[in-house]
C-alpha cells in the first residue's frame, strides 16, 4: 500500500513511517499541509494518514480542500485532539476514520486495512482468487493450501493485483505503489518481481498484457 503520513511531530514520523515500511507499506512523509497537497496533486496514493495541527495549512483545510476536489482517497485522521467535537468536525469534513495519539501501531495497521476495505467494497479481509489467498494482517499466502515465502515487494505487488482482478495495472503504476520517494527503482525491477511471483505460484497466475500492464485472472 502506498501511503502518505503528514505528520509535523518529527518523532511521530520518523516512527510510524518506520513501522508502516516494516509492516510492508511504502511510505513518505510531510510535515505541511501545503507540501501534501501538491504530493496528493501529483501522486497516487492508496491512503492518507493526515494530523490536524499541521503548519502551512491545517489539516481540516486539507481534508475539506482534497473532498471538495472530489478526490475520494481514503482519509484516516491522526491526532492528539481527542475532543468529541475535534472528532466530529473530521469526519464531517471527509475522514474516514479518527484516531487519537498516542496509538499503536499495530491498531493503525488495522484500521488502514479496515478503511481499504470498504472503499474498495469488500467486507472479507482475506483475497481470494482462484488457488490463491492472502492475508494482508497476517503478510501470509497460499496456493491450493500450501504457504508460499514472498518478499516484501513481492507480497505488495501480488497485493495489489488481487484487489483488482481482471484489471490490468501498468508497470508504472506498480512502481508508485512499491517505491516512495528515495528509492533506488532498477528499470526491470517490476519484471523481476513478476518473474519470481510466476516461479513461486505459477506462471498462469499473473498475465502480461502487452503494452498494457500485469493483471491476476479473475476467477471463482
Amino acid at each position: 500500500m502506498r501511503v502518505l503520513l503528514v505528520e509535523d511531530d518529527p518523532m511521530i514520523g520518523r516512527s510510524v513511517q518506520q513501522g508502516l515500511r516494516q509492516d510492508g507499506h511504502t511510505a513518505d512523509w510531510l510535515r505541511d499541509g501545503q507540501q501534501a497537497e501538491l504530493a496528493l496533486a501529483t501522486t497516487p496514493y492508496d491512503i492518507l494518514l493526515l494530523d490536524l495541527g499541521l503548519p502551512g495549512r491545517s489539516g481540516l483545510d486539507v481534508l475539506a480542500r482534497l473532498r471538495r476536489s472530489a478526490n475520494n482517497i481514503p482519509v484516516l485522521v491522526i491526532t492528539a485532539r481527542d475532543a468529541i467535537a475535534d472528532r466530529i468536525r473530521g469526519l464531517d469534513a471527509g475522514a474516514d476514520d479518527y484516531l487519537v495519539k498516542p496509538f499503536d501501531l499495530d491498531e493503525l495497521s488495522a484500521r488502514m486495512r479496515a478503511v481499504q476495505r470498504r472503499h474498495a467494497g469488500r467486507a472479507e479481509p482475506v483475497l481470494e482468487n482462484g488457488s490463491l489467498r492472502m492475508n494482508p494482517a497476517t503478510h501470509e499466502l497460499t496456493l491450493n493450501g500450501a504457504p508460499v515465502a514472498l518478499s516484501a515487494r513481492e507480497f505488495a505487488l501480488l497485493q495489489a493485483l488481487l484487489e483488482q482482478p481482471g484489471v490490468p495495472l501498468s508497470r508504472a503504476r506498480l512502481e508508485e505503489k512499491l517505491y516512495g520517494w528515495g528509492d533506488e527503482v532498477e528499470s526491470n525491477a517490476i519484471e523481476v518481481h513478476i518473474h519470481s511471483l510466476r516461479r513461486k505460484l505459477g506462471a498462469e497466475q499473473i498475465k502480461n498484457i502487452r503494452g498494457v500492464g500485469y493483471l491476476v485472472p479473475r476467477l471463482s
